[in-house]
């Protein structure tokens, strides 16, 4: 570990304490399991596995992980039934037209209708909205809209395939804000790649949203069957780097590390980073963020639900 490093962290850590305590909270999203507990907020999709976007990092293949729901009478059906069986809430999300946008309008009235029959929560992974998106999004009972954000142009239009870059991503995020819908900003280490590039542009763009109050970090996972499949994703100590420096940006905002990154080795060293910089959220987290916890004295609860809900 870097010199660099070593006092970075115990400044985020400092920082992240006197604002929060030194607490951390566990998540086990969507339907995974550990330590003994199952997952119950899966997220859904409302495209099945069809996706026009493509994007490089993913290809589709994260959809074909979600439950589909392509229709209003689908997606109503499948909440009832995942309400009954004990689940918290949906993270709803889906595959884009090539320019960003989900099909919102055709599962507006399942929404609705789930959040005056069942206790769900339901989160989105919105895409590009505009206000009235936005708004009937919120007014229908969604309670966060989670927004990849990137830095630069060139990674929107070439990994994101977003023929006019970042327009789709500022787009959005306006939108929501303008809506009063909370945005939960989901900012991509090493997106480029496996590269950092314009994670600090990233970040200076999540700082300017009014009322910020919580801000996951996520690292390229290299996915098979991919474009980036044979990719290296950022070494972990780039990401701690990155997410102390986020911390110092951002000292009274939560800072999460969500459960898209490399497993392996990789996630053992980055989670313990994680740990010792201060993050107040972690998903899906190895033995290591756990045995870090208890050398730093962290108190340490669990939860069920996606981490953007911390």
């Amino acid at each position: 570990m870097s010199p660099n490093l070593t006092e970075l962290m115990q400044k985020a850590r400092e920082i992240s304490w006197r604002h929060f305590g030194p607490r951390l909270k566990i998540f086990t999203p969507g339907m995974f399991v550990a330590y003994g507990e199952r997952g119950r907020y899966p997220a859904v999709s409302i495209t099945g596995t069809e996706c026009a976007q493509n994007c490089l990092h993913c290809g589709g293949s994260l959809l074909k992980t979600m439950p589909p729901a392509r229709s209003s009478a689908e997606l109503a059906e499948l909440g009832r039934r995942l309400w009954k069986e004990g689940q918290a809430g949906m993270l709803l999300s889906g595959g884009t037209d090539g320019a960003g946008r989900l099909p919102w309008k055709e599962v507006l009235p399942a929404i609705h209708e789930l959040k005056q029959s069942t206790g769900l929560i339901l989160t989105a992974h919105v895409g590009r909205v505009d206000v009235a998106t936005a708004k009937a999004l919120k007014e229908a009972g969604v309670v966060q809209a989670l927004i990849d954000v990137v830095g630069d142009d060139e990674t929107a239009r070439e990994v994101l395939r977003l023929p006019d870059g970042l327009a789709a991503q500022n787009e959005a995020l306006a939108a929501c804000q303008a809506a009063g819908l909370e945005l939960v900003p989901h900012l991509i280490i090493g997106l480029y790649h496996g590269r950092m590039r314009a994670e600090d542009a990233a970040l200076e763009t999540v700082s300017r949203i009014e009322g910020l109050k919580r801000l996951v970090h996520i690292v390229l996972m290299p996915l098979k069957h991919t474009a980036f499949e044979n990719e290296q994703p950022v070494s972990a100590e780039e990401a701690a780097l990155f997410m102390a420096r986020s911390r110092l940006k951002l000292p009274e905002v939560k800072h999460h590390l969500g459960c898209a990154r490399p497993r392996g080795r990789h996630r053992q060293i980055l989670d313990a980073y994680a740990v010792e910089l201060g993050v107040n959220a972690l998903a899906l987290p190895s033995d290591a963020a756990i045995a870090k916890a208890r050398e730093l004295g962290v108190e340490v609860s669990f939860e069920t639900t996606c981490c953007s809900l911390a």
